[in-house]
């Protein structure tokens, strides 16, 4: 049925509703507003298919990708911990790199930091991305940053690549290194998806908002649900041979499986990898219980770190909190290794690379029973 047709009908019975109908008509109409439903991770799950395998052990987490810029090619577990300050540290690359997965390094550590840590750490290199904003000073950085490690991962990084002058960063960062994998965003829709890969971006970074310390849904409005986001901006990704990464959102290993399933190449985790020993910050001991902190990098708390103030044109788009230490990082990755992997065995798929084929989405009300929720 045509959104015209449905619309004739809404009107013609519910004549009670006056002036209300002309508004939500005209606004629909004019395109304001998109009916379409959008959707997160909650909001499905996973419908199992036939399968002919025996353990989860003949799953293959890891992928190897050639990238549509870059001469380049990556072997490893298509994960990345997020380049927040908490989370995107030296420590975390080392433990992460052990399991083949990427550490997007954040951008606050000096030249002389990098070329310490490659020097220390060669083997680590391939699973590490460096991270930059997208001013001149940023540029700068990057390029030394670049020449003292030979790292071939470049992550930029901004709250909104809608801008025109990201788009311009990508293309100067494109020219000067061409052989580099570009990863840039966040964005959340297909065109622009397009805009940044035809631009020199090798994967795009989709997500506006999903963050567990992100508010930039609360304080702007703006957003877009992970899972549809990832959806259409992979479809749109494809279409031109680039790549996205799923950034943000994921709560629980079913998550991550959900991403991949959508069609993410790689998928970001920030919170899941919060409180860890990798993670910097000291432990808090609070009424005999251990603590860490997690903010997100538009918080008041990071600003205030690096700029030393939230500047009065804007406002805080993060949340600071403490989270329970949890340990080394190795039991949580492979928790979520453990969680892909069962995933792909419940759809068929005998690598990871499958899942996504494997993959039928069903809408659902409820993913969990509750009941003892509170003794988890």
């Amino acid at each position: 049925v045509s959104t015209q047709s449905t619309w004739e009908a809404v009107v013609s019975t519910q004549s009670t509703w006056g002036p209300l109908n002309g508004l939500l008509r005209s606004a629909t109409m004019s395109g304001k507003i998109v009916e379409d439903i959008k959707l997160d991770f909650k909001d499905v799950l996973i419908r199992p298919k036939r399968s002919t395998m025996k353990s989860r052990s003949q799953v293959n987490v890891e992928r190897t990708f050639r990238f549509k810029h870059a001469k380049y090619e990556w072997s490893g577990v298509p994960i990345i911990a997020a380049n927040m300050d908490t989370v995107g540290t030296f420590e975390m690359a080392k433990a992460l790199a052990k399991h083949k997965l990427i550490t997007a390094v954040h951008k606050h550590y000096t030249v002389e930091e990098w070329k310490a840590f490659a020097k220390e750490n060669p083997s680590v290199l391939n699973h590490v991305a460096a991270s930059s904003g997208s001013s001149e000073e940023d540029f700068v950085k990057l390029c030394d940053i670049v020449a003292v490690s030979g790292v071939r991962l470049l992550c930029l990084d901004v709250a909104n690549g809608y801008s025109e002058h990201f788009v311009e960063f990508v293309r100067k960062v494109r020219a000067k290194f061409p052989q580099e994998v570009i990863i840039a965003g966040n964005v959340v829709t297909g065109e622009m998806v397009e805009e940044l890969i035809l631009s020199g971006a090798d994967v795009v970074k989709v997500g506006i908002g999903p963050g567990s310390v992100c508010t930039t849904r609360k304080k702007t409005g703006v957003g877009y649900p992970q899972l549809s986001a990832v959806i259409e901006c992979s479809d749109a990704a494809r279409g031109l041979g680039g790549m996205i990464v799923s950034d943000g959102g994921c709560t629980n290993p079913g998550d991550v499986a959900k991403a991949f399933g959508a069609g993410a190449d790689f998928v970001m985790l920030g919170g899941m990898l919060a409180g860890h020993d990798e993670c910097s910050g000291e432990c808090v001991t609070v009424d005999g219980k251990k603590f860490k902190d997690f903010y997100g990098m538009s918080s008041a708390t990071a600003m205030e770190k690096h700029h030393g103030k939230v500047a009065e044109y804007r406002a805080s788009e993060g949340k600071h909190v403490r989270v329970a230490y949890r340990g080394p990082v190795d039991a949580t990755m492979l928790d979520v290794l453990g969680g892909i992997r069962s995933a792909c065995t419940y759809v068929g798929a005998s690598e990871l690379k499958h899942l996504h084929r494997r993959t039928t989405f069903i809408r659902v009300t409820q993913q969990t029973n509750e009941i003892f929720a509170n003794r988890d």
